[in-house]
């Protein structure tokens, strides 16, 4: 059974307005055809100029309350309407408070956001995250903004309602409305929201039912799945899961745990998508480890060799669930917002979705990246590190605004690494180059084992390799890319496939005068019966009591596989075997010894 990884603190604010003050000479917006137009209606109404908008041929002016019907009608007058009101679209939780951070919702800035573009910001409505949880409360101002579809695997329905409340947090930071002038703002601009009810109102969850709800996710288009549960055991089906997201091109991005500062137990899903022992190298994904307001780890996070990067979760805020207890969810008073509830909670399970959030930036920053590429991005970006992985932040704090860039940087003018070969027999020539790369890293896979560095870094150009039949070589070079990403060459693949032999000796002797006439042939057949038989060179050998010797002469095969032999041995005992050393596409045999005694 898995549990989800915390649960959370709340807010709620209402708003009164004051009352407007009566006025008795308000404004009206006048669009005149001509100034002359404009002064006559102005002495008329008996209203004077406020302002001038000469470009847009309009005047605000003040005037008695009855002027407004009188203007619209006079000549040259074209349009004459009360001015209507606007209201700031700046969450309210972004507004500076005197707060611990400075903001309600400090890791907003902390982790850059508020540095974005607007339109990468818009960009990421092309994408959808799919947040797997508790369910999501939909009618939460920030939630209903995106107008979130939705699903239950536990009832198979659209109903989600968030009894737990982790769900509706959890949403809220991922892809909450930033734009609704409300609340908070989520970290996926305006990513749309999908939201899977995998975990149940005791914030249980089964890896079956995280199985279930990754599937869901994947078939109704995510592009990005955050997963703020863990447990310590893994899963043989949520790992099959996993590999069904990471094959259909779904980012997956996990909480690493809160159990730093005990057991510290990896915890998965997230040990699969940033696999142990991987020093944050690789993956299909992210786990995401806990910092607080100062940057510093949290206590709680887990830390090891599975963490890829880390975020604020630490008495973050978000979003609260108008279903979940208030016990559960204490609620904060959010000075600016009128509707909703939000509140302050900590947890890895809150770093993971402002992560996911970002990757949607990203992507719509670069939509010509893969998942492993946003992922890759994300952690070379990251902040406080410099590059280094470590175990208890991975490559560093989220910083969306420093990935965003990169990510356009690679879209603008993407480097790219070629390589070449050629084969003369078992032994290959590459020959590589990319644009002002400083330095190189070679590697091969063997028969499609894990790959292994060759040569590098180096600053050569190009190198030969002896290789061995009966394998199948897949050379690649990467280069860093001066923003802190490895490139990887197209593959140069190099086939030597082999067949297998056997060998088989026979003698016949013949008696002579004084030394006995034998006849030897031995027989080579090839495993595959399509591997000419021909032209083998077979030798004969002899044992002299302590190594094999060359016995005679080397012969070659006749069209059936066959070498023969006429040899005369004098008075003695003799054991003698045949030997193919073998070719490109055909392995070495010997055959067994053969016992010749001439008396």
């Amino acid at each position: 059974m898995l549990t989800l990884i915390a649960a959370a603190a709340a807010v709620f604010v209402t708003a009164a307005g004051a009352a407007p003050r009566v006025q008795r000479n308000r404004t009206t917006v006048i669009g005149y055809a001509s100034k002359h137009a404009l002064r006559e209606a102005v002495a008329d109404s008996g209203g004077r100029v406020v302002r001038m908008l000469p470009a847009l041929h309009a005047a605000e002016v003040q005037a008695p309350p009855a002027a407004l019907r009188l203007m619209s009608g006079l000549p040259g007058i074209r349009y004459a309407q009360r001015p209507v009101a606007r209201h700031s679209l700046a969450e309210p939780a972004l507004a500076p408070a005197a707060v611990p951070g400075g903001a309600y919702e400090w890791q907003y800035a902390a982790s850059r956001e508020d540095l974005v573009p607007a339109s990468v910001q818009q960009a990421a409505g092309a994408l959808t995250i799919a947040v797997l949880d508790t369910g999501a409360d939909v009618n939460a101002p920030d939630l209903a903004a995106k107008s979130p579809a939705t699903w239950s695997v536990l009832n198979n329905s659209a109903d989600v309602t968030d009894h737990q409340g982790h769900g509706t947090f959890v949403s809220s930071l991922a892809a909450g409305s930033s734009t609704n002038g409300e609340g908070v703002a989520g970290f996926g601009g305006d990513a749309k929201l999908l939201d899977v009810q995998a975990a149940r109102v005791d914030g249980t969850i089964t890896d079956v039912d995280s199985a279930a709800a990754i599937v869901y996710a994947v078939d109704h288009g995510a592009d990005i799945i955050n997963m703020s549960y863990g447990g310590p055991t893994p899963s043989t089906t949520e790992q099959n899961a996993i590999g069904y997201a990471a094959g259909h091109g779904v980012l997956l991005v996990a909480a690493a745990g809160n159990d730093g500062a005990g057991t510290n137990l990896p915890m998965y899903p997230a040990a699969f998508l940033q696999p142990l022992l991987s020093n944050g190298q690789g993956g299909v994904g992210l786990a995401v480890a806990s910092t607080d307001v100062s940057g510093s780890p949290s206590y709680f996070s887990n830390w090891g060799s599975y963490i890829s990067i880390a975020a604020p979760g630490e008495n973050v805020f978000g979003a609260i669930s108008a279903d979940a207890g208030q016990s559960a969810w204490p609620r904060t008073a959010l000075p600016g917002s009128s509707a909703g509830l939000y509140g302050y909670d900590s947890g890895t399970s809150f770093a993971s979705p402002e992560v996911a959030g970002a990757a949607a930036l990203v992507w719509a920053a670069n939509p010509a990246l893969s998942a492993t590429d946003v992922a890759a991005v994300l952690k070379e970006a990251a902040a406080g590190n410099n590059g280094v992985w470590h175990s208890d932040t991975g490559f560093g704090r989220l910083d969306a605004a420093a990935a965003v860039a990169r990510a356009q940087a690679l879209l603008t003018s993407p480097p790219f690494v070629t390589l070449s070969g050629k084969r003369k027999g078992t032994h290959v020539d590459l020959s590589w180059s990319a644009p002002n790369a400083a330095s190189y890293t070679v590697s091969v896979s063997t028969d499609g084992a894990h790959a292994r560095v060759l040569q590098g870094p180096t600053t050569a150009t190009g190198a030969g390799y002896d290789l061995t039949p009966g394998h199948t070589y897949s050379f690649t070079v990467s280069v860093p890319d001066g923003y802190g990403l490895h490139l990887s060459s197209a593959p140069y693949v190099v086939g030597l496939p082999q067949s297998s032999a056997t060998l088989a000796l026979k003698a016949s002797p013949t008696r002579g005068r004084s030394r006995v006439l034998v006849r030897l042939w031995a027989s080579l057949v090839p495993g595959d019966s399509t591997t000419a038989r021909a032209g083998r060179t077979v030798r004969l050998e002899a044992f002299d009591g302590s190594r094999w010797k060359l016995f005679g002469r080397a012969v070659q095969t006749s069209s059936t596989g066959l070498a023969r032999w006429n040899v005369r041995f004098p008075r003695g005992r003799y054991v003698v075997r045949a030997r193919f050393a073998g070719t490109i596409d055909l392995a070495g045999a010997t055959s067994g010894g053969v016992s010749i005694r001439v008396r």
